[in-house]
């Protein structure tokens, strides 16, 4: 035996051993047992379809978890190497962390790479937590990354095929729109309006002109069809042609009028603020 090798040499070094505080606090839903883990023993959920994390609603879960600690058991798994890895609740341990709790209650069980992704996604979605472009990203990787139809990741995960297509074609939209998804500046029923306008110019200009104004979902799916309908006709019945001459005469603006005889719109374009007044005395 070397004697130059120290201490370490004669007494056996253990190796840093998990689980120590995995402590049984009760039974929840007939077998499945609740666990006390050690938050630094556990790692993220590679899985996770949530990448925004707001603050604001962050520091309202720490003071919540202060006061009352955290009412439903996060879910986990062992690993083989020893430690746990996160398969839904990831807020819940973020700000468990940041109130300065050590341990957490948590469900363990075993899972695949698609169920860590299922289940992730499924308490992300009952909870609202996601957002629009999360929730088509994490669809999206769900069908892609495990050869799944459109209706078989459906069925998995409680939705309809037609709801599942819908949220995955917000994909498809231009950088700028998928970015007022992610902020919460646009709805995802707006935005699947635009999905209609063939070209990404086409839907840049019309969300750009959307911004700032009241409009719920109906009024912009008639802009789309306006739109639509303008670009594939035309034809301009002559009495409406007139009728717009003869307003923008009197106007001094800009002046469209779409529909019939019967039913329609006149739409007068004004390029100031000092323009709006003049109309709005002119119109008074």
């Amino acid at each position: 035996m070397a004697l130059g090798k120290g201490l370490n040499s004669l007494i056996p070094q253990q190796k840093r051993v998990f689980n120590i505080i995995r402590k049984e606090t009760g039974i929840v839903n007939g077998n499945d047992r609740v666990w006390q883990i050690n938050i630094s023993d556990v790692v993220p959920n590679p899985e996770q379809p949530r990448k925004e994390f707001n603050e604001e609603e962050l520091q309202s879960l720490v003071l919540s978890i202060k006061k009352h600690g955290i009412m439903q058991p996060l879910i986990m798994t062992e690993k083989s190497e020893g430690g746990y890895e996160l398969i839904a609740g990831e807020r819940r341990l973020r700000a468990a962390g940041l109130a300065g709790l050590s341990t957490v209650p948590a469900l363990i069980r075993t899972a695949t790479q698609q169920e860590k992704l299922e289940l992730a996604l499924i308490e992300n979605i009952q909870r609202h937590d996601l957002n629009p472009i999360e929730e088509a990203y994490a669809y999206s990787r769900l069908i892609e990354e495990f050869n799944l139809t459109q209706e078989q990741a459906a069925e998995q995960l409680g939705k309809s095929r037609p709801a599942l297509a819908n949220t995955i074609r917000l994909l498809n939209l231009p950088e700028i729109i998928q970015t007022a998804l992610i902020k919460g500046d646009f709805s995802a029923g707006k935005a699947r309006a635009l999905l209609s306008l063939k070209t990404e110019k086409d839907q840049i200009e019309m969300f750009q002109s959307m911004m700032g104004q009241k409009m719920n979902v109906r009024d912009v799916e008639n802009l789309v069809a306006n739109k639509k309908n303008n670009r594939n006709n035309n034809y301009k019945d002559p009495n409406m042609a007139a009728q717009e001459k003869i307003l923008e005469e009197k106007l001094g603006s800009k002046v469209t009028i779409s529909g019939n005889t019967k039913k329609g719109k006149i739409i007068i374009s004004f390029g100031s603020k000092e323009e709006l007044k003049r109309l709005i005395g002119e119109l008074s």
